[in-house]
């Protein structure tokens, strides 16, 4: 039987702190961390919302990490846009630049630097697009994407199932081992462990790219 060794908590933060300053687009003398049981906690403050992101994925990079609490505040920047012309570069974005975004697709609302999508797109990969395209906008501080996926036709629950096993495979025999794929309509949930947050997103990933799949409910957990 393995035997799963896990990293004490100071441990933790010194990993992941060491992990901020190594990724050189974070400013990591502006980011707090604490770590009780495995979840970590980040505060202090970013200069843009991108950067926030990064230092949340950068996080979740380090081994041991079993839940990352977001408490970082993206910094005012004096010149930022108001909300009315965030709202218009966000409208151009998708009327004019974007080519996964089926145009008209997606409708922008703006409150306090936070962009809000609505609208529907057929892919999981067009609604990440979508807020990809937003995130980077100077000024945002948050994005709320609350694009939905077109309902389309019901493919067999153990065509689906196949499917996603089988990438799964290809990605990782010996980690697919330890996945469960359900398939209820047009939802797929995840359940079993897997060793990483990489391989918990991978996962996910490989069951939104079936044909059909409108909800992921990724209940995988980590090992240690």
């Amino acid at each position: 039987m393995t035997q799963i060794q896990h990293r004490a908590d100071h441990e933790l933060e010194t990993a992941i702190t060491d992990e901020l300053a190594w990724t050189p687009s974070i400013d990591a003398q502006e980011i707090g961390v604490t770590v009780t049981g495995g979840e970590a906690t980040l505060s202090g403050s970013v200069g843009t919302y991108p950067e926030k992101e990064e230092t949340l994925r950068a996080t979740t990079r380090v081994h041991g990490v079993t839940v990352t609490v977001d408490d970082i505040v993206v910094r005012s920047n004096g010149n930022a846009p108001d909300d009315a012309d965030l709202a218009r570069e966000a409208a151009i974005i998708f009327d004019r630049r974007t080519v996964v975004v089926p145009k008209g697709a997606v409708q922008v609302e703006v409150e306090d630097h936070v962009v809000a999508l609505r609208g529907s797109v057929d892919w999981q990969y067009q609604r990440e697009a979508a807020r990809n395209a937003v995130a980077v906008l100077p000024g945002v501080t948050g994005v709320r994407n609350l694009i939905t996926l077109t309902a389309s036709a019901v493919i067999p629950a153990a065509e689906t199932q196949a499917k996603i096993i089988t990438a799964l495979e290809r990605h990782s025999p010996v980690g697919a081992q330890h996945v469960q794929v359900g398939v209820a309509g047009n939802e797929v949930t995840l359940s079993g462990a897997v060793a990483s947050s990489a391989e918990r997103r991978a996962a996910e990933q490989a069951a939104w790219f079936a044909p059909g799949v409108a909800a992921v409910d990724n209940q995988l957990t980590l090992t240690g």
